[in-house]
């Protein structure tokens, strides 16, 4: 057994190829389930790209989303309909084909959402949330696979995420029947934004060292619900701003 072995406990790779100190299972196999995870994330996330773009370019599908009669029962059936597959998915998510037919279906129910909220903002505005989330996105990534590299672990922040999450409900269900105004709108939409910074890193760590090889498709949802609503509490900022 080698030096870096020995070092790091690593009875399957050398210490350097390790993600993490202590890690005693095979890292080409953990990075093999990140690649999956990623992969599954960027289709999700580019299928609701483009169909979220037309509801910015396409005039017949902002007017729906803007003007119909029926756009607020589509609105409020694809935000419950991704309630339901969720919990759904929380079941089936190891069971194939089944599970990517539910996260198929998931992602279009996300879709419409994040369409309807694209459709009441400027294109350009749109674009910089885009980016903002991006970038946000990417160097948090980058720091939490840093980080863990060198010893650190994020589980602590559960307890404190999940409380923050049902205060930020209860925000949202205040605002339906008590609106808040632009300012408490945007300082709410700050906070959830900071919010779901801490379930990036959070769900990142999770990647690298808790889930098993068979939650990949939880693990991509778990990320890219992370990424969605950055993206909309962004998207508030920038909106109120301008």
């Amino acid at each position: 057994m080698g030096r870096g072995d020995i070092e790091a406990g690593l009875p399957h790779a050398e210490g350097g190829d390790a993600l993490y100190p202590y890690m005693i299972e095979s890292p080409q196999l953990r990075w093999g389930f990140i690649r999956k995870v990623y992969v599954i994330i960027s289709l999700q996330l580019l299928f609701t790209a483009a169909f979220s773009s037309l509801f910015i370019f396409f005039t017949p599908a902002r007017n729906f989303a803007r003007y119909n009669q029926y756009r607020i029962w589509v609105f409020i059936g694809a935000a419950i309909l991704s309630f339901i597959l969720l919990f759904v998915l929380s079941k089936y998510y190891k069971k194939h084909p089944v599970n990517l037919l539910l996260l198929g279906l998931y992602t279009l129910c996300m879709s419409v959402t994040v369409g309807f909220a694209c459709s009441f903002v400027d294109a350009t505005i749109v674009l910089e949330a885009a980016f903002l989330t991006g970038v946000v996105t990417a160097s948090l990534t980058f720091y939490t696979f840093w980080a863990v590299k060198r010893g650190s672990d994020f589980s602590f922040l559960g307890p404190f995420l999940f409380a923050s999450l049902m205060v930020m409900l209860l925000f949202a269900l205040i605002q339906v029947f008590y609106p808040l105004g632009p300012i408490g709108r945007m300082v709410i939409a700050c906070i959830g934004a900071i919010v779901m910074c801490g379930f990036i890193v959070y769900d990142t760590d999770d990647l690298i060292k808790r889930y098993t090889y068979d939650d990949y498709i939880w693990a991509a949802i778990a990320i890219y619900g992370d990424i969605i609503n950055l993206f909309i509490y962004l998207l508030t900022i920038l909106n109120d701003l301008f």
